[in-house]
C-alpha cells in the first residue's frame, strides 16, 4: 500500500547529494533559486560516506603506524611498544565522516535548501516520484540536475560476497586481514592495498594491464612500485583473475599471471577494477533522456542533456571519476540554469593518488602534447635535492613541467612526491591563468619548502636550473 501521493512546485530539484549534487544545490540557492535535493542514502554521498574521505582517514591511521614503527629510525627517534587498535582507528575513520557530513547539512540548511530523504524516479520532463519506503509524493520542477554518481564494477567471475569485497567493505572491516589480494592495480587498489600494507597485511595486487596505475607516466609509477616493494607489497601485472573458491575462513583466487595458472589464497579479495554510473532505476530511458554505449548521460558543456531542462554531472558523464571533477561541473550546471554563461574547461582538472608516494597530475603529458602536435620542452627537478624534502625523510620523487616550446606556456605539471596532492594546486593555477615557466619561475616561493620544487622545475625548463648541474 503506497500512502498519499501529492505534488509540489518546485524550482530546481538536484538528485544526489554527493560532492556534485551538494555542491550544486548550494551554488543554485545562492543564485536566487528556489532548490530541493533527493538523497536516498547519506547526506554526502559515497566520496563522503564510502569514499575519498574514509579512506584518506585510513590511509592516514596506516602512514602514521607505519612511521611510528620504521620510518623515525634514521633521524634517531626509536619507538617502543608501538601497536594498533584497529576498532578505534575505525571510529577515528568514522568520526571524520561525521563531522564533513554534519558540515554538509549545516551547509544545505544554511542556505534554504530543503532535503528530501527517498528514491526518485522519472514521471516525465517535469516530474519525478520519490519514494520512502512506502511513501510516495510528486515533485514537478523547472530544472533538475541529476548526481546520482557511480556504484563499483562486480565482475561476474568474482561476485562480490563474505569475502570477495567492493572498496566500500574494504573500508569497514573489523580487523587487519593477515592476508588480502586486490584485484585491480588502479588508483584504488594501489592506495587501499598500501595502506592495509602498512597496517600489517600480505598484500597481493593482481593487475591485467603490464603496469600498475595505468594512464600515468611510467617514470611516475617507478617510484610508487619501490614503495610497494618497501611495504612488502607483491605486484603481479599481466594477472587475469578467472574465478573464486570460497570457504567459512578464506577465499581463493585462481588467476592466469603471465599465462601460468596459479592459486592464491587470502582472508579476503578486494575488487577495484572500475566504477559503473548510476543512471538505471532512475527512469531516463523512459523520458528520452540519451545515454551513450556505456550508460553515461549525454551532455554539453554546460551539463545540459538533451532534454534542455535536464542536466547531469559527476560520476554519470563522461570523465574522470572524481569528486572535484563533480563539484566543478554542479558550479557549471547551476550557473547555466541561473543564466550565466558558465562552460566547462577540463585543461586543469588535476589527478591524484594517495599512495606512498602521492602522484599528482594536472594538464597534459610531454606525450599527450606531442600527439596533439605541440612542441614541448620540460624541466625536472627531484626532490632529493630539495632541502625541506631531506628534512622530512622523503626525497624519493621529483617534479615535471611540460611547456610549449616558444610561447613557455606552461601545458601540464607531474608530480611523485612528498604531499604531491597539495603541491598540484599552483601547477593547476598556473595551467588555468595560462602562466609561462617564468611566471612560475619569478614567484618567489618560501625556503625550505617543498613548493620550491615546482620553481626549480620550471628553472630547468628554461635552461637556467641552480641547484642542479645543466645537462
Amino acid at each position: 500500500m503506497v500512502v498519499g501521493e501529492f505534488t509540489t512546485e518546485v524550482d530546481v530539484l538536484v538528485i544526489g547529494s554527493g560532492p556534485g549534487g551538494y555542491v550544486a544545490a548550494i551554488r543554485a540557492a545562492q543564485l536566487g533559486k528556489n532548490v530541493t535535493l533527493v538523497e536516498r542514502e547519506d547526506l554526502g554521498g559515497v566520496c563522503l560516506n564510502r569514499g575519498c574521505i574514509p579512506s584518506k582517514a585510513l590511509i592516514s591511521v596506516a602512514h602514521q603506524y607505519e612511521t611510528a614503527k620504521h620510518g623515525m629510525e634514521k633521524m634517531g627517534v626509536f619507538a617502543e611498544g608501538v601497536k594498533l587498535d584497529f576498532t578505534r582507528a575505525q571510529a577515528y575513520k568514522n568520526e571524520v565522516v561525521k563531522k564533513l557530513t554534519g558540515g554538509v547539512a549545516g551547509l544545505l540548511k544554511g542556505n534554504n535548501v530543503t532535503v528530501l530523504k527517498g528514491e526518485a524516479l522519472f514521471v516525465n520532463e517535469n516530474e519525478v516520484r520519490v519514494f520512502d519506503n512506502y511513501e510516495v509524493n510528486r515533485y514537478r520542477f523547472n530544472h533538475c540536475i541529476i548526481a546520482t554518481g557511480s556504484r563499483p564494477i562486480e565482475l561476474k567471475s568474482l561476485p562480490f560476497s563474505k569475502r570477495v569485497l567492493s572498496s566500500t567493505e574494504a573500508l569497514e572491516l573489523p580487523e587487519v586481514p593477515k592476508k588480502l589480494i586486490v584485484i585491480g592495480g588502479g588508483y584504488i587498489g594501489v592506495e587501499l592495498g598500501t595502506a592495509y600494507a602498512k597496517l600489517g597485511a600480505e598484500v597481493t595486487i593482481l593487475e591485467g594491464t603490464d603496469s600498475i596505475l595505468p594512464g600515468f607516466e611510467a617514470s611516475l609509477v617507478q617510484p610508487v612500485k619501490k614503495g610497494l616493494k618497501a611495504n612488502h607489497v607483491t605486484v603481479h601485472t599481466n594477472a587475469l583473475a578467472k574465478s573464486v573458491e570460497e570457504t567459512d575462513s578464506d577465499v581463493t583466487v585462481i588467476a592466469d599471471i603471465k599465462g601460468v595458472e596459479q592459486r592464491l589464497t587470502a582472508d579476503y579479495v578486494l575488487v577495484t577494477v572500475g566504477r559503473r554510473p548510476n543512471t538505471d532505476n532512475l527512469g531516463l530511458d523512459a523520458i528520452g533522456v540519451k545515454l551513450n554505449e556505456r550508460g553515461y548521460v549525454v551532455v554539453d558543456k554546460q551539463g545540459r542533456t538533451n532534454i534542455p531542462n535536464i542536466y547531469a554531472i559527476g560520476d554519470i558523464v563522461a570523465g574522470p571519476a572524481l569528486a572535484h571533477k563533480a563539484s566543478y561541473e554542479g558550479k557549471v550546471a547551476a550557473e547555466a540554469i541561473a543564466g550565466l554563461p558558465s562552460e566547462v574547461d577540463y585543461r586543469a582538472i588535476p589527478a591524484v593518488v594517495f599512495c606512498d608516494p602521492e602522484i599528482a597530475s594536472v594538464g597534459l603529458t610531454e606525450e599527450e602534447a606531442k600527439k596533439q602536435g605541440l612542441k614541448v620542452k620540460t624541466g625536472k627537478f627531484p626532490f632529493a635535492a630539495n632541502g625541506r624534502a631531506l628534512s622530512i625523510n622523503q626525497a624519493d620523487g621529483f617534479v615535471k613541467v611540460v611547456a610549449e616550446e616558444g610561447t613557455d606556456v606552461v601545458l601540464g605539471v607531474q608530480i611523485v612526491g612528498p604531499a604531491a596532492s597539495n603541491l598540484i594546486a599552483e601547477a593547476g593555477l598556473a595551467i588555468e591563468m595560462g602562466a609561462t615557466l617564468e611566471d612560475i619561475a619569478l614567484t618567489i616561493h618560501a625556503h625550505p619548502t617543498l613548493g620550491e620544487v615546482t620553481m626549480e622545475a620550471a628553472e630547468v625548463a628554461l635552461g637556467h636550473g641552480i641547484h642542479i648541474l645543466s645537462k
